[in-house]
């Protein structure tokens, strides 16, 4: 297989875990074999199982408040963009403390680029997360709609202990 293809299945595989060591805990959670439901039998050497949820050689890392962050290509959602330098700051941190109070867990990033000032939330590997997240800050906060979109990021934060 391709580098790419092993670290791209690994990152996956990090994100569906929500950053607890995956290392057979998705084994174990796709092998569950429930009154009801179907079952999957999963054939795989434990030298791979042992590989799940490692960090690649190289990858990116950075640590925070004591947490440890894989740094991977993914996505944000667009909350808010202006460039009117009198109130621009303002309502991107105004904005961001509606949005922290209703999704705490949402990781926000106001930044200024000049000249201007946005928010971005969320830190998601996949472009279907995103937009499931921008349709439910559409539902949440119907005045932002008309500025809410999804972008592609060079780098985001999956959260690995």
């Amino acid at each position: 297989m391709k580098p790419q293809i092993i670290i791209s299945l690994f990152v996956m595989l990090l994100s569906v875990s929500g950053g607890i060591s995956a290392q057979s805990v998705i084994f174990d959670v796709l092998s569950n074999n429930s009154a009801g439901k179907g079952g999957v039998v999963i054939h795989q050497s434990n030298a791979v199982r042992r590989l799940v949820g490692m960090i690649p050689e190289g990858a990116k890392t950075e640590e925070e408040n004591g947490r440890r962050y894989l740094l991977v290509p993914g996505y944000r959602v667009q909350v808010f963009s202006g460039n009117n330098q009198r109130q621009a700051k303002d309502e991107a941190f105004a904005k961001e403390r509606q949005i922290k109070q209703l999704y705490p867990e949402m990781a926000t990033y106001v930044r200024y680029r000049s000249p201007f000032w946005s928010l971005r939330v969320g830190d998601f590997t996949s472009y279907e997360e995103a937009l499931n997240a921008k349709y439910n800050l559409d539902k949440s906060f119907p005045s932002f709609k008309h500025e809410i979109n999804v972008f592609k990021e060079e780098e985001v934060r999956i959260l690995l202990d």
